[in-house]
């Protein structure tokens, strides 16, 4: 009866968004009332069959208040922020570090999830539970999740006419059934992977060696690739928004390709895609896990080294040398730079020759590619993201609850970041400009992925790829090379202007550098290099 009564309170109570996207996409109440009731009668039954297997009499108080709890924060956020449950947004939760799940809690959070869990909390601690035997329990549990079940595909049946084309054509309704989705996300999550891959590290390297343009080099490469974070192309001004958000890369004779997608829409999809020779739909197909692009460089015999700024390289980075940002940072750097352990972008400079001269001297003296990985654009705090002197646009959002905020407000905390943003690859640009005397430099800067502002009701990113909005997959990506480089790999820039408009992928950043550091490997795929057919032209 706990069960039962509990089930029912969790589609009253937390299931709000859930209704409010069934009356988006089906208009007048006439419409999509007999929806509503099917899904309510889904998702009790769904909640029902779940929570059958927590129908004891011994010890399920508290995890029946969990239950409560998780229901009623998942509710939160997916009515502040219009994201879905799905395996992805579980592992996205998962890997959140203490800094951005700071960044997400707010008294609005507290409040509506005391609203949920308080009368559930004071009806479960006052409700007795009567012990019963073991077998007849059993059987009591069973015949409730064989009844749940049936009154699931019962209804399943009966309203198929309506609920299959809904379904098909609105995929991420599944995944807003609370607190049906965040289980199953939570179970998928830890459990297919078991299935799906051997858990064995694939090597890529054999092969690998450095091309003719390091026999008569009088100076080595130096190459920066920065990993952006939550960029979108569509707020740079080099790619043509209105805003002058990017006034430094401006000065610098940057390349902007303004057509370019990414591999996922959060974190932890794009950036071990991005680093992967499979590609996108060889990456998210694979049964084994491989070695990336910076284990290549180093099996060249490069020195590699990745500098982080964020919540680690999700396992990119576990075999080269690798460092946190904010590690070994001093008071000043500290209190100038950072808030808490969550810093600016800049201080991402800080040190960095004596980060690089550790590294092997026989390594360096072939060429260096450098790794940095950006705290960039992430949301909801915007507003910690840019420094008070780069703050062009005001008056900014000045919370993490988006919704309080107006547009004006929302764009003008979101532009200020990619402003930051735009100050730290100039500084970046600048440094390696010093470093013209002993290295040929480069530079490459690409977003993982784009951020929704509000569009279609939206906010923040991670919504399931097959349906994310063009926001969240639209990303930026920037070129910088020396004199020196060009010369090295007889770069057109003419070549490389006319290209700017070709449509590009994160499937492209692993051929690009590879080619751009002229490294020979079996895994190299020329037509897949973005600047190929732009060397020795000019």
């Amino acid at each position: 009866m706990v069960v039962l009564w509990l089930s029912l309170y969790l589609v009253l109570t937390t299931n709000w968004p859930l209704w409010n996207e069934l009356a988006r996409i089906g208009g007048a109440p006439s419409s999509y009332m007999s929806t509503v009731v099917s899904m309510s009668l889904l998702t009790l039954c769904g909640s029902a069959a779940i929570l059958s297997f927590t129908a004891w009499s011994r010890w399920m108080k508290p995890l029946w208040l969990l239950v409560v709890i998780l229901a009623a924060v998942v509710q939160h956020y997916m009515l502040e922020y219009r994201v879905v449950m799905d395996p992805t947004m579980i592992a996205n939760a998962l890997q959140t570090d203490p800094n951005e799940a700071r960044d997400l809690l707010s008294w609005r959070m507290a409040f509506n999830v005391a609203v949920v869990v308080l009368p559930a909390a004071w009806l479960i601690w006052r409700v007795r539970v009567a012990p019963m035997r073991f077998l007849p329990k059993l059987a009591r549990n069973v015949g409730l999740l064989l009844l749940s079940v049936a009154v699931a595909v019962g209804t399943a049946v009966a309203m198929n006419r309506e609920l299959a084309p809904l379904m098909r054509n609105n995929v991420h309704l599944r995944y807003m059934m609370n607190p049906i989705a965040s289980l199953y996300s939570t179970g998928a999550l830890f459990i297919k992977p078991l299935f799906k891959r051997s858990g064995k590290l694939v090597s890529i390297t054999a092969g690998t060696a450095l091309g003719a343009s390091y026999a008569a080099q009088t100076r080595p490469p130096l190459f920066v690739v920065v990993v952006g974070e939550t960029a979108r192309a569509d707020h740079f001004a080099l790619n043509g928004y209105a805003r002058d958000t990017t006034p430094e890369l401006a000065k610098r004779g940057v390349l902007s390709y303004r057509e370019v997608r990414s591999c996922g829409t959060n974190t932890l999809a794009s950036v071990p895609c991005m680093f992967s020779p499979l590609g996108k739909e060889g990456f998210e197909s694979r049964k084994d896990d491989y070695e990336t692009l910076v284990d290549v460089l180093q099996a060249a015999g490069l020195a590699v080294f990745w500098l982080d700024n964020q919540a680690g390289c999700k396992g990119v980075c576990e075999r080269i040398p690798n460092a946190s940002a904010f590690d070994g940072l001093d008071a000043a750097t500290k209190k100038a730079l950072c808030d808490g352990d969550e810093c600016l972008d800049d201080v991402m400079l800080k040190s960095l020759d004596a980060r690089i001269a550790a590294l092997p001297a026989e390594r360096r003296a072939k060429g260096v590619v450098l790794v940095m990985h950006q705290m960039g654009s992430h949301g909801p705090a915007y507003y910690k993201r840019s420094a008070p002197d780069v703050k062009r646009f005001l008056p900014e959002c000045k919370t993490n609850a988006l919704a309080d905020c107006g547009h004006a407000e929302l764009m003008n905390v979101y532009d200020n970041s990619i402003v930051q943003t735009d100050r730290f690859l100039g500084q970046t640009i600048d440094w390696l400009k010093a470093q013209s005397k002993q290295y040929d430099p480069a530079m490459l800067y690409i977003s993982d992925h784009g951020e929704s502002l509000g569009e279609f009701g939206l906010f923040l990113h991670g919504v399931p790829y097959s349906f994310a909005p063009d926001a969240q997959k639209h990303v930026p990506m920037v070129t910088w090379f020396s004199e020196g480089m060009s010369e090295r790999r007889k770069l057109s820039r003419s070549c490389m202007e006319a290209g700017l408009d070709a449509p590009l992928t994160h499937d492209n950043l692993y051929h690009t550098v590879l080619g751009v550091m002229d490294v020979t490997t079996p895994t190299y795929k020329p037509a897949l290099d973005a600047l190929a057919s732009c060397r020795a032209k000019g």
